[in-house]
């Protein structure tokens, strides 16, 4: 009877020994997997894109991020695929925009529409805002190829004017008036180091009544995801992934610079740049509503959002990846 113990107890260490190893083996070879796989994300732009079309046709150099800046609001609208929803987004941005510049006419601003590789009209859509504002106030820049929409997001920051910069979706899940909510976030922050700050629109508030909304299998890809951010990237935030997020110019400058990821996870690491220069971020509850046509894909997204989380940690451990300023002072 003991003798039979005895060879379980040591079938049991085998087994946990066994598991140990394939544990580690697998970690490292995630870990390498991630170092190998690293890559900058191109910024260079294709001919093509570097310059934008006036409302007579004619073209111009877009700016860049690195010049002072020459107005005072930026926003930066990526879009994929979007004739449909477009419309409806800029018609209601711009309604506000010029209703503020009417009431305070000192006011100046800009929307640069981003079209990433879009198979349909969009570039054709967004072009009829250029000719009814003018190339002054609307500016659509073409990417030749699909980037993901932190792709999109960076090279129209990499073009802005603005002394503050908007992020924000062309569904117009978030009404687009609560920019002054987010401006009060970002005055409310006292201590700007270098005049740097970031204001993040959150649907944090309204996470009880979605879950009510939601399959659990949903949910628990939430809760998961939410998680991994915390536990790898971001301290802090309940909600990083809101496309509504207003930048000071020079926050842009430092966390865009060294921006990698050009998917759905490019928010998690722009925080987590942020936070890593100490980059103050201020949380601030907006209205939004789910709007149908979504191009996260439920499964799959959340999947591509969790391996890129870890990888983002990995890579940034590993010397992969290296904010802007380790770069300059090697």
């Amino acid at each position: 009877m003991l003798t039979e113990i005895w060879r379980m107890e040591f079938c049991l260490c085998d087994l946990l020994q066994y598991s140990l190893i394939l544990a580690l083996v697998v970690l490292l070879l995630v870990v390498i997997a991630a170092h190998v796989t690293a890559k900058m994300v191109d910024q260079t732009r294709h001919e093509k894109e570097k310059q934008f079309l006036t409302a007579d046709g004619k073209r111009e150099d877009f700016p860049s991020l690195m010049e002072p800046p020459s107005i005072d609001l930026s926003v930066v609208v990526p879009s994929y695929n979007e004739e449909l929803r477009l419309p409806v987004m800029m018609d209601e941005a711009m309604d506000y925009l010029e209703k503020r510049q009417k009431e305070n006419p000192s006011f100046t601003y800009e929307v640069i529409v981003v079209d990433d590789g879009s198979k349909d009209k969009t570039t054709e859509v967004a072009m009829k805002y250029t000719k009814k504002y003018g190339a002054k106030k609307v500016r659509v820049l073409t990417l030749v190829k699909n980037r993901g929409k932190g792709g999109a997001v960076k090279m129209g920051t990499l073009s802005c004017r603005g002394r503050l910069i908007l992020m924000a979706d062309a569904d117009g899940a978030t009404k687009f008036a609560d920019v002054e909510k987010v401006e009060e976030g970002l005055e409310s922050i006292t201590e700007k180091p270098d005049n740097m700050a970031i204001s993040c629109g959150s649907r944090a508030h309204l996470e009880k009544e979605s879950v009510a909304q939601r399959s659990m299998f949903r949910t628990f890809l939430m809760y998961g995801f939410h998680f991994l951010v915390w536990f790898f990237c971001v301290r802090g935030i309940k909600d990083t992934q809101c496309g509504f997020k207003l930048f000071t110019r020079e926050a842009a400058l430092k966390t865009f610079s060294s921006l990698h990821v050009e998917r759905w996870a490019f928010d998690v690491e722009l925080l987590f740049i942020a936070q890593c220069f100490d980059i103050p971020i201020e949380e601030v509850a907006v209205n939004w509503t789910e709007i149908e046509g979504s191009k996260l894909v439920p499964f799959w997204s959340w999947l591509q959002m969790g391996r890129d989380l870890i990888f983002i940690r990995l890579r940034y451990l590993t010397g992969a990846w290296r904010l802007e300023s380790e770069k300059k002072t090697q």
